[in-house]
Order: C-alpha cells, then structure tokens, then sequence
C-alpha cells in the first residue's frame, strides 16, 4: 500500500507539471502517512540530513568557478583556441565545439553550464559559417555530455553521496570515458559535415596564431590541470579541489585578465546560489523518498528478483532502465532515487563499485539529451532558434553515438578502472 502510495503520487505530481522536488517531497509524505506509525517529524530531519553533507560543498563552488570562467571572457578564449587545434579540416568548426566541450567541462563540471556558455558563442557561429541551425545545436548539446563526464563532475558528486563511494575515485574513472565520448562525438560531426559539405576553414594556422590563442587560453586550461592534479597528489580532496578552483577563477579573471570587476560579483553569487539551491532541495526531497523505498526492502526485492542473473545481463538491464528514465526525469533526480538500491545489488554480482558508478553518471547524462524532458535541448533550442521537434530529430544521430560509447565502457571495466588503479584507488 505504501508503495503505490509513493508511485502514484509521484507519477500524478509529475503529469500535472508540479516542480520535481516537491512532487517528491509531497509523494514521501503521502507515503509516511500511509505507514500510519511513523512521526511527521521524520519528513524534516530526513530532508534536513540529505543536505547536510560536507562533499556536497563541491556543488556551489564548482558552479561559481564556471559562472567566473564563463562571465570573464574565458568562454570566447576557449572556442578560438579549439579552432586553431582543429585547423582546416571539413566541418572544423564542428569539431571544435566538441573539443571546447572537453575544455569546458574540466572547469565546471555541469552540461546545463556548458551548454548554456558554449552554445551562446558558438551556435551563432557555425550558422554565420554556413551549418544548419539545428546541426549547430545538436552538436552543441551532444557535446555538452561530455562536460560532467570529464572530471570535476557534478554528477559524480551526487552520486559518490548517494552510493558512498569516494569522490577523487570516480573523477579518475571518468577521464578515459570522457575522452572517448568527446572523440567519437567528433567523428560523427566529420562524417556528416562531409555528407552535408559544410565549409572547411580557410585561413591558414600559423605557428605565431598558435602561440598568441595558447597564451590567451593558458591560465584557463591550468585550472582543470590544478583539480586534478591536487586530487592525485593529495594536496585536497574533491571537496576542497571545488574552493581552489573558484579562488584560481577569481585571481586569473578579477586581476590577471581583468575581465570581470567588483561590481559583477554580487550577481554570479546570486547565480551560482540559485542553482545550487535547486539541487539541493532535489538531493534533500529525494532522501525522503528513497527513505522510504528502503524501510519498504524494495531493494531486497529487487536483489532477490536478479538473483542468478550474470553481471553482463544485469549491466544491460540497467542500461536500458536508466536510458528510459531520462527520457523524463532529471539526472540527479534518477541518482538521488535508484544509486541507493542499485549499487549494492551491482557490488553483490562482483561489479566494481567504480565502473557501476561512472555507468551511471553516464547513462544519466545522456538523458540531459533525450527528449522529451531533454533539459540541455531546452537550452540550445532557444539559442538556435530551432523547434524540440526539430532539434530532437537531428539530435538522434549523436545519441546513438553517445550510447554506442556506452556500451563499450560498460562491456569493457579497464575503461573506467585503469586510470583509478593506476593512481592507487
């Protein structure tokens, strides 16, 4: 009775368009009510206990990095210097969104953020160039995938809190993913640019461009240089990594570039502190809820219906399971709900509690692109001008290649697992 008290009131709050925070939080209560000897008062400190963690620090810091890196021209400095990297090559322009996707995401960690910052550049760009519209936002979207994917990862935070794995750990599990994911993205914009016959650069890169973009971009792409190599060495943890980058963000943009002044601040820290309060009450809504699924033993039920399955069949159920559910729920949404039950059911068949959980991370960010809830097209479709209808059609072709990388990571451990051994986790 309690559980379909939950899923009932969960799946009418979320027809209805209710925001998915209280439709969680309105469902837990229904649910706790339906127990009918459990004190109200659990509903708060439950709540109240799912905020209350220190990694989950990483979330605002990392945000007002991005939100310094984005507002003091590091943006523009990043898409030209991709381009001078890509050189004249048929479609270079798409590329080079990409591959300024794979910059960006080593600073913010966030696909709304680099869909957002990138897409207002470089969408209008390529159609300028002579790119479809909804290719420009397409590719734009696609490639923002890869921001949460390559450390540091928002995403990865939430889900380290969620399934109680460390946080450094799951940053190095997704460094080879994320590359994989950016170059197969990359193969798939040349293809069809050749299909398609989109412009090819024709301005020669000299040495002396080379170096003059270099040097502009160089105190950006230290600060992914500085997390990560701060995690591996030990001078701090994922949590303090967060506070270093927005200290380096502050210095470079406020007194190196001078891009940004005094005057600005007061707003990127309203900014950042919105966003931030969004997922929070997400991650603090969904505590409740999965409370509830766990008083229920839902994930013993669970465990006991796959037992006998092989981790190879179990990994593609939840393949597909996850792919679905981001068709229509938010990716911290769907790691607050299921990491709790899934994990210790994937640990039990032997799977590596990393590469389960990059899997994760990864099945959920590419739900930022799928229609119909597909937040990350909400963004570029805007900017492009283009339809959801149409941007879901020429979005599909990059799905599958995302997926395609999917599938290889889940079916092939050293993937994600190399890199994390290999620095000693």
């Amino acid at each position: 009775m309690t559980l379909f008290v939950l899923a009932s009131i969960t799946i009418f709050t979320m027809l209805i368009g209710m925001p998915i925070a209280f439709s969680l939080g309105l469902s837990a209560m229904g649910a706790i009510m339906a127990m009918g000897d459990i004190p109200m008062q659990i509903l708060a400190q439950k709540i109240y206990a799912g905020m209350d963690s220190f990694p989950l620090l990483c979330i605002p810091f990392f945000i007002l990095a991005g939100e310094l890196m984005s507002q003091g021209k590091i943006t523009e400095a990043l898409v030209k210097f991709a381009i001078l990297l890509i050189g004249r090559v048929r479609g270079g322009l798409a590329l080079a969104n990409v591959l300024a996707s794979m910059f960006f995401g080593g600073m913010t960690g966030s696909a709304i953020a680099e869909a957002s910052a990138l897409g207002s550049v470089l969408i209008p760009m390529m159609h300028q160039a002579g790119y479809d519209r909804r290719f420009a936002a397409a590719v734009t979207s696609s490639a923002a995938v890869v921001g949460p994917i390559i450390p540091p990862s928002i995403p990865a935070v939430i889900y380290s809190l969620a399934a109680g794995t460390s946080i450094g750990a799951l940053f190095m599990a997704g460094l080879i993913p994320g590359v994989l994911l950016g170059l197969a993205l990359m193969v798939a914009c040349y293809i069809i640019s050749r299909k398609r016959n989109y412009p090819v650069r024709e301005e020669k890169v000299t040495l002396r461009d080379l170096l003059i973009g270099t040097r502009k971009v160089l105190l950006a792409l230290l600060m992914p240089v500085l997390i990560v190599g701060g995690i591996i060495s030990g001078l701090f943890t994922a949590t303090e990594a967060s506070a270093v980058a927005v200290a380096y963000a502050f210095v470079v943009t406020l007194f190196v570039t001078k891009q940004i002044t005094w005057a600005q601040i007061p707003r990127m820290l309203i900014n950042s502190g919105v966003v931030t309060a969004v997922v929070m009450i997400i991650v603090g809504t969904a505590t409740i809820w999965g409370w509830v699924i766990a008083v229920e033993q839902v994930s013993s039920h669970i465990a006991a219906a796959l037992r006998g399955v092989s981790p190879i069949f179990f990994l593609f159920l939840i393949n597909i399971l996850l792919l679905f559910l981001g068709t229509f729920m938010d990716n911290i949404v769907i790691i607050m709900l299921f990491a709790p039950t899934l994990a210790p059911i994937a640990l039990g068949l032997g799977i590596d509690p990393l590469h389960f959980g990059l899997i994760f991370v990864l099945n959920t960010t590419i739900g930022l692109i799928t229609p119909p809830l597909g937040e990350v097209l909400f963004i570029a479709g805007p900017i492009a001008r283009v339809s959801l209808e149409e941007l879901s059609r020429e979005v599909f072709a990059f799905i599958l290649v995302e997926v395609a990388v999917l599938m290889f990571v889940t079916y092939l451990p050293p993937t994600t697992l190399w890199v994390p051994r290999l620095l000693g986790y």
